[in-house]
């Protein structure tokens, strides 16, 4: 099974007069090895930490010039809520140590280790759980131990017309993505990351191409395993073969901004484990995201799932961000939400600022607001403040 679909995929990828983009959206490596956003003549505030540990700094742009790229960080996000079930408040953290290593010309090693821990009984990502919403309120944010998250080889075009991807992928770096996608610099509530009603595996085995459709067009397919367990790797998949499966057809203004400027439609599958433990599940999104003036991005973007597994039946989410030169975001999203077997409508709104003293500090009040939560039909409201931190060495 897996050998057939990745020959489609391989021949999907390889197609003649075909062009595609590489895959990497805002949380991939590539992406945040990259100060700045993406933007144009970014000013930052500071040059904190680099100014007090030049050498260190030094080190690594000799390294990135043979190839090498590197970024050791750390990410803490604490979050209290008026919630009157649950514990209240949660705090966890982020140890990260990601790369790129360019083989070749048009080949690279990325890799991503972490270690994520929670300070507290409960962790940001299940507070809004335990208090009573059904809501991922703190993406990312868990108490999972050590990752590994990426260890795969690129390979690409020497005219840049088609990418692909194999070994141990995150499909969250490129499924449904569009430019404030990132828990570690975005949004924080999932609604507003990778679509909720997508039943994206954990990182596991993968492979994935992307393809460039003429001038403005693109796709991006997947297949990786979906009973992926980054905590303990391994190659089951090739024994179970039950997968997650993917297929996007998007528009772009230019490939040089394919995250800015984006309109796509998603179309996923997840097989049931045969253990019974996850149900089928398949469903189809749609996103629209445009980088205005290079300052402000405005998006729109929906799901639909058929099966039990993911978080969301139905999601409508709408909003807009803006970026200063001193890459400074503000952000505010609306999401509404349907589950399947519970009754009613919840509502969610996001609003954060993220305060970008330099490229390698960030600091980011949010506050989030659930209307109608629907594990806790007896509170109308939660409100749910909390305070992100990166530092990047």
């Amino acid at each position: 099974m897996i050998r057939r679909i990745a020959l489609v995929l391989a021949a999907f990828v390889w197609a003649s007069g075909a062009v595609a983009q590489g895959l990497s959206g805002p949380s991939s490596v590539n992406a945040e090895l990259e100060p700045g956003d993406g933007l144009t003549d970014p000013q930052f505030r500071s040059d904190f930490p680099r100014n007090i540990a030049p050498g260190w700094f030094a080190w690594k742009d000799r390294l990135a010039e043979d190839g090498f790229r590197f970024n050791i960080d750390y990410l803490a996000l604490g979050q209290t809520t008026d919630a009157d079930l649950g514990a209240g408040e949660a705090a966890s953290g982020i140890a990260r140590f990601y790369g790129s290593w360019q083989a070749t010309e048009q080949g690279s090693l990325t890799f991503k280790v972490e270690h994520r821990h929670s300070y507290t009984d409960v962790a940001p990502q299940f507070l809004g759980l335990d208090g009573g919403a059904l809501s991922i309120t703190g993406t990312a944010f868990n108490d999972t131990g050590l990752l590994l998250t990426n260890l795969f080889w690129s390979q690409r075009a020497a005219d840049e017309s088609w990418t692909l991807q194999f070994g141990q992928i995150d499909v969250t770096d490129f499924v449904d993505i569009y430019g404030l996608v990132s828990p570690y610099s975005g949004f924080q509530n999932l609604s507003f990351n990778t679509n909720p009603t997508i039943n994206a595996p954990n990182p596991g085995l993968g492979l994935a191409g992307g393809v460039r459709l003429g001038s403005n067009f693109y796709a991006v397919a997947s297949v990786a395993d979906a009973n992926a367990d980054p905590s303990d790797p391994n190659f089951d998949v090739f024994s179970d073969g039950n997968l997650f499966k993917s297929l996007e057809l998007g528009y772009t203004s230019g490939f040089d901004r394919i995250y800015f400027d984006n309109i796509h439609l998603t179309l996923w599958h997840a097989d049931a484990a045969d253990d019974g433990s996850r149900a089928e599940d398949y469903g189809a999104t749609f996103s629209a995201a445009w980088f205005v003036g290079n300052q402000w991005m405005p998006f729109l973007r929906a799901g639909a799932a058929k099966g039990t597994a993911a978080l969301y039946d139905r999601s409508l989410s709408a909003g807009t961000g803006h970026y200063g030169r001193n890459t400074d975001l503000a952000g505010l999203g609306l999401n509404w939400a349907e589950a399947r077997g519970i009754d009613g409508d919840q509502f969610t709104l996001e609003a954060f600022y993220r305060f970008s003293i330099s490229p390698g500090l960030q600091i980011t009040p949010s506050v989030q607001f659930i209307s109608n939560p629907l594990l806790n039909p007896g509170q109308d409201n939660v409100a749910l403040f909390g305070l992100r931190t990166r530092l990047v060495f």
